[in-house]
């Protein structure tokens, strides 16, 4: 079973730091991601719903204030600073920026993990994103305001919540393989409770309803090992 932890995001340059302090977030029940610089985080922004990034300030190339100042001005995710023990200015500017707390090195994990847990206990989970605007793929149109489908036909199919939400992600990500985890990170939220065959039971009834042939699927295609992609063009209707 895919786990729907919240996900850390460790940017530091120094793999003995990285490495091992993923290993043990995994430990206590949190997915990871590991990057080695700006770069890779910036990446892995944009590729996952990130919960906390956990940032080294001194880093080559761009440092670790400048990705605050980007992190911070899109809006999120929280940010944990380390820093050195003589960078006291920067701690300062850090903290300025908006990152909500800091860690000076070396530094002991568990605390990390208090601070982390303490980070994300006060920061609101992101609102599921559901878009405005009717979508059309295939012969179908999906009009979130009033979580239905239009078939080619002008019939209206009524979805539930979950049915319009799960559809909804994956029209903002077509022909794009999705994992479960990923997929209830997009509808349910951080602190979602469900889990992984909740996504299996939604597309299930989804394919009911738009599929000619659920068991063979023109549109959800199932993806072995990876997850379900949406295998059609999505345009404004």
């Amino acid at each position: 079973m895919e786990s729907t932890e919240p996900q850390i995001l460790i940017v530091d340059d120094a793999r003995d730091i990285r490495e091992p302090l993923g290993q043990y977030l995994r430990k206590q029940g949190f997915r990871t991601r590991l990057a080695a610089n700006a770069t890779e985080a910036r990446e892995a922004i944009d590729e996952a719903v990130i919960a906390l990034v956990v940032l080294d300030i001194m880093m080559p190339g761009e440092d670790g204030l400048s990705l605050c100042r980007w992190l911070v001005a899109r809006g999120g995710p929280p940010v944990i600073l380390l820093t050195a023990m003589a960078d006291d200015t920067d701690r300062i500017v850090g903290l300025e920026l908006g990152a909500d707390d800091y860690m000076v090195k070396p530094f002991n994990p568990r605390e990390l993990l208090a601070r982390i847990r303490a980070v994300l206990r006060r920061t609101p989970a992101p609102e599921p994103q559901i878009p405005s605007d009717r979508r059309r793929f295939g012969d179908w149109i999906h009009d979130p305001a009033t979580q239905s489908l239009e078939g080619p036909d002008g019939a209206s199919i009524e979805l539930t919540s979950g049915e319009s939400r799960l559809l909804g992600a994956m029209l903002d990500h077509p022909r794009t393989v999705l994992s479960r985890a990923r997929l209830l990170d997009l509808t349910a939220g951080r602190e979602a409770k469900a889990y992984d065959r909740a996504i299996d039971n939604t597309i299930s009834r989804l394919r009911r309803k738009i599929e000619a042939d659920p068991a063979n699927p023109r549109f959800i295609v199932t993806q072995w090992g990876g997850g379900y992609l949406l295998a059609a063009d999505v345009e404004d209707a």
